[in-house]
């Protein structure tokens, strides 16, 4: 097995020179957020198209070959404080998992996290966190445990408080931005053209896919299945000694669970870059949600010195097709090793998480609810037994595969969000009069009045 742990410079949390610039909103700026505001779902919904020609761009040749006669245009503060916090911003706590029967009269515990984001997690797992890069920099935006002490009302639209307290959890990690080469295999070949092109931002949603695959072998554990290997086809050794637990004689097939885990964290992926998607049409920038950036080469295993991506570490073993990324030493690392020395330290982790101070089933946590602290309460802990139990199955998938989960990374990444200012000339020319919304005629004007 070799390990690799270059990439860009990891800085401690809070430092003086992390972060971005809080925002100090001029009248014209306000203005811009109240007519944003009032943008209409709908037209967002109808009118989202991928608009991936920007000011500054160049398609080569073909059908639609064009040169813009503009410089690229980078986002503003707030053009960018926008983005980020529709893609990856917290709303208020979330309600969690109401009722199951097998639970009472205690409550469901699937739960990560009490926050509530503006997109859906399965169970409310919340696994996910976001990085982003743009011509300043490259930067790290923690927001799965973010306290909503800024509860959303409706009506509100975006505030400067909201984006301020958004933009104050935001860690520089570099100042230059990713370099990604413009040729395959590091990006696909309709992509080379401008994807992470000068002015843009680029966001990087990141799932950790190993502590989904944990909570989603809690999930299942403690509604009666076991997890079955169907890739040796053998049972777990040991299991039998919990049979008492587990209520299902069919046990579910490891690749399954691992599987499963995937597509609900990619679908939390997926959530988060539409979300940002429809805004870019509301505030009439350009960009697009997309999956044509090696995911290998963003995470830093590439294999390349030169191309680091965003410096995770990552392992190899001639058991794996692929190198496995395992996270960002200091700032976002998986819930398996090296992180955690072993899986039983992982499940206390998660339990941790879960059940300990400012978790989902704490009884001191607020929340929405009219007796939070009875609610809360409710999420009974992992008891001994049972944390025996997870240990066990998580334990086995490491040592059989050499790390975990066995048969999907560590580490995933699904997609991006790309925004950018867009080529009215090219629009224009190349297309017909309903390529673009109003919002994009108006952009400079609305959201630029001051320059």
């Amino acid at each position: 097995m070799s390990t690799f742990d270059k990439g860009l410079p990891r800085p401690e949390f809070g430092g003086s020179e992390s972060g971005l610039p809080p925002l100090e909103l001029t009248a014209a700026d306000h203005a811009a957020l109240q007519e944003l505001a009032r943008f209409p779902l709908l037209d967002a919904i109808y009118g989202r198209r991928s608009r991936r020609f920007p000011v500054g761009g160049a398609i080569p040749a073909g059908p639609l070959a064009f040169r813009s006669k503009s410089q690229p245009q980078p986002l503003s503060d707030l053009e960018r404080a926008l983005v980020l916090n529709t893609v990856a911003g917290w709303t208020g706590w979330h309600f969690g998992i109401s009722h199951h029967p097998g639970y009472q009269p205690e409550a469901p515990n699937y739960a990560g996290s009490p926050t509530g984001r503006a997109f859906g997690s399965a169970a409310g797992f919340h696994t996910s966190e976001f990085f982003c890069t743009d011509d300043t920099g490259t930067y790290f935006l923690p927001t799965r445990d973010a306290t909503p002490d800024n509860v959303y009302a409706e009506g509100d639209g975006a505030t400067e408080t909201q984006l301020n307290r958004l933009l104050s959890r935001v860690v520089k990690l570099s100042d230059q931005r990713i370099h990604i080469p413009r040729e395959e295999p590091y990006l696909e070949g309709h992509n080379t053209w401008i994807a992470n092109y000068p002015g843009s931002l680029l966001v990087i949603p990141v799932a950790d896919l190993a502590q989904q695959t944990l909570a989603n072998i809690a999930f299942f554990t403690q509604n009666g299945f076991a997890i079955y290997d169907d890739v040796h086809n053998r049972e777990i050794p040991g299991i039998e000694k919990y049979r008492d637990r587990l209520r299902f004689t069919e046990p579910l097939p490891l690749s399954f669970v691992e599987q499963y885990s995937m597509a609900e964290a990619s679908a939390e992926l997926m959530a988060a870059t539409h979300n940002g998607h429809l805004l870019l049409g509301a505030m009439g920038l350009g960009g697009w949600s997309f999956d044509g950036i090696d995911r290998l080469t963003m995470l830093g295993a590439s294999g390349h010195p030169d191309i680091p991506g965003l410096g995770f570490r990552y392992d190899t073993d001639p058991r794996w097709a692929l190198p496995n990324p395992t996270g960002l030493p200091g700032v976002f690392e998986a819930y398996c090793r090296p992180r955690y020395g072993s899986m039983a330290e992982a499940v206390n982790a998660l339990a941790e998480r879960k059940f300990g101070p400012g978790g989902p089933y704490h009884p001191e946590t607020p929340g929405p609810f009219a007796d939070t602290p009875r609610v809360r309460a409710a999420g009974a802990p992992w008891d001994r037994r049972f944390r025996e139990l997870l240990t066990l199955q998580a334990t086995y998938i490491d040592e059989t595969f050499g790390k975990f989960p066995g048969t999907v990374p560590s580490i995933w990444i699904m997609n991006y969000l790309q925004a950018q200012h867009i080529d009215l000339d090219f629009y224009d020319t190349v297309l017909t009069d309903t390529a673009v919304l109003s919002t994009h005629r108006e952009h400079q004007r609305t959201w630029h009045r001051h320059d």
